[in-house]
């Protein structure tokens, strides 16, 4: 097996770089300005999709879809978050391709301009009683369009922290995009949470419920000045000097690392389906199936996404000293059984079964999730690396968070709980034999070709 520690082969026709860069070495960005950068600007970008998985979860069937009746309309409620996760991978080739050209900065800007702009805008949204199907039309529109900002922040922010990272503490520093998810959630769930509390159940059901997304905006104006104070990444503005810019860097990323690309979405799809579980269907569930306390299934939901960040801390360390592999090996392993019993344990009603739930469901993804930026970064080159691992986990997005939320209530009233924890036990196999078919990459350098990929197999000028 190679080495990814080795150093790259001559290519023919190209003049080897004159200095490698060594990404342990003093940069302009300092480290805790690029994390809290990729951080904030995660939990800004998240919080603006969180709460709408959190809405449709509580409010959108009757407000979007009340002619279709509860079950009908909460599953197309789903779906609505579910065309999100479509746009991801275009929204990743898209501004993938912008991040690979023109820097990871401007995309990372751009990104967070769009997913603001469009949360704002539904919270303004009219509902179907005043605006008829004009509203669910608008509403799916806006979704996509947080869908395509969500598939281009991820891999900015992720790769923005990455390339500035030292080598040895890369997973832990490359965490920081993935737990600004987990703040997001949290803080789109208490939102709800304090909102819930300080009204009546049918005012917030009448307009309570767009108080955190117009709240959106401050946290933008934050996030964007955050972004503008930061230098572009030096690993970036390294390739742009010694190879030049890829003119099409999905065409390349696919002739290349199709395979990569492919497996490591795998690799992450069953984070996502936990995590995704967790955030938005079984709010849902807990509420309207189980008939527990609202207020207590979204504490429960809070606790969680605690636990949801921690695990993410503590994956991204384990990552650093063992390697990327074992950790997502672990993770998926366990994942087999905790999806066989999650919802027979769920099916019991009890408060306690439910927190449990949520907790577990969450310590597995976010073990999976604080591996993820560091995975993805070494796997791929550097001048389609934007557009390649946004697109990995944009499809680990759109397979393991999208699909299963949406089936899961077809799937559990038609044949139970215990038919969709089998579903989800296929999801964790998949990431296992996903995992074990990549390299480890934890000791490859970021300006480091992976194994096989060169300069005169990629049709470069």
């Amino acid at each position: 097996m190679t080495n990814y520690s080795s150093p790259p082969s001559a290519v023919r026709g190209v003049a080897e770089p004159t200095a490698t860069v060594d990404a342990s070495a003093p940069k302009k960005n300092k480290m805790s300005r690029v994390a809290f950068a990729s951080f904030m600007g995660t939990v800004i970008e998240f919080y603006d999709f969180g709460i709408f998985g959190t809405a449709a979860a509580l409010v959108f069937a009757d407000a979007f879809f009340p002619a279709l009746g509860t079950y009908a309309g909460t599953i197309v409620s789903f779906a609505t978050l579910g065309v999100a996760f479509v746009a991801r991978p275009f929204g990743s080739v898209l501004f993938g391709h912008f991040g690979d050209r023109l820097g990871r900065k401007k995309t990372l800007i751009a990104t967070m301009m769009l997913m603001g702009v469009s949360t704002v805008i539904i919270g303004l949204l009219p509902t179907a009683a005043t605006a008829g199907v004009v509203a669910p039309i608008v509403l799916i529109v806006l979704r996509i369009a947080q869908g395509f900002a969500a598939g281009g922040e991820w891999a900015g922010a992720a790769l923005f922290t990455s390339e500035n990272a030292p080598s040895e503490r890369r997973g832990f520093w490359s965490m920081f995009t993935n737990l600004g998810g987990a703040v997001a959630n949290i803080l789109a769930l208490s939102t709800f949470f304090v909102t819930g509390l300080l009204m009546s159940n049918e005012t917030f059901i009448a307009w309570g419920w767009r108080v955190p997304f117009l709240l959106s905006i401050l946290l933008v104006s934050v996030g964007l000045y955050v972004r503008l104070k930061l230098e572009e990444s030096p690993v970036f503005t390294d390739e742009m000097e010694s190879q030049g810019r890829s003119s099409l860097p999905f065409v390349e990323a696919m002739t290349h690392q199709w395979r990569e690309i492919l497996l490591g979405a795998g690799a992450f799809v069953s984070s996502f389906a936990f995590g995704y579980i967790g955030i938005a269907y079984l709010i849902n569930y807990g509420t309207v199936t189980l008939d527990l306390n609202q207020q207590g299934v979204l504490a429960a939901g809070v606790f969680g996404n605690v636990v949801n960040g921690a695990s993410m801390i503590s994956g991204a360390i384990l990552s650093d000293r063992f390697g990327r592999r074992p950790v997502l090996l672990v993770v998926n392993l366990i994942g087999i059984p905790w999806a066989l019993i999650l919802f027979p344990l769920l099916d019991t009603g009890s408060p306690a079964a439910f927190w449990l739930a949520i907790t577990v469901s969450f310590f597995i993804a976010g073990h999976g999730w604080g591996v993820c930026g560091s995975f993805l970064s070494e796997l791929f080159r550097t001048r389609y690396r934007a557009t390649a691992a946004g697109l990995a986990y944009s499809l680990a997005a759109i397979l393991g968070g999208g699909v299963p939320p949406l089936v899961a209530a077809t799937l559990i009233s038609k044949y139970g709980g215990a038919v969709f924890g089998v579903f989800l036990a296929c999801y964790a196999a998949v990431g296992l034999i996903c995992t074990y078919v990549l390299r480890e990459t934890r000791s490859r350098a970021l300006d480091e070709a992976p194994p096989g990929v060169g300069l005169d197999r990629a049709g470069d000028s």
